[in-house]
């Protein structure tokens, strides 16, 4: 059985920063595209956000480039998120999936951005 479980969310202030992280059991992320996603507040559809490939290529939405990168550390079979320059719109809860968004999701984890 697939479970995937993010973390590293939290309250911050604009400007601040985050590293999420993704891990799975049931499933080896080192095998497959890995892919973030986020829901805002009131909404019912998950936003793509980033990607990540086999060999470490990567693909971030257009308009989060800049302030989100996305990286794998194969040793530890986690994907992370990097959010730099938190602004009150990124207010989401994030998840992560597989880039065909196969699997079960997670619980996700709530980013909130407030001054």
């Amino acid at each position: 059985q697939v479970k995937i479980v993010e973390s590293g969310g939290g309250s911050v202030q604009p400007g601040e920063s985050l590293k999420l992280s993704c891990t799975a059991s049931g499933i080896d992320f080192n095998d497959l595209v890995v892919a973030w996603y986020r829901q805002h507040p009131g909404n019912q559809e998950r936003e793509w956000v980033a990607l990540i490939g086999q060999a470490g290529n990567t693909n971030v939405a257009r308009l989060l480039r800049g302030r989100f990168d996305i990286s794998r550390d194969r040793t530890k079979r986690t994907v992370y998120l990097h959010i730099n320059n938190l602004q009150p719109q990124d207010t989401a809860a994030y998840y992560c999936n597989t880039a065909d968004s196969s699997q079960p999701w997670g619980q996700g984890t709530q980013v909130t951005v407030a001054a």
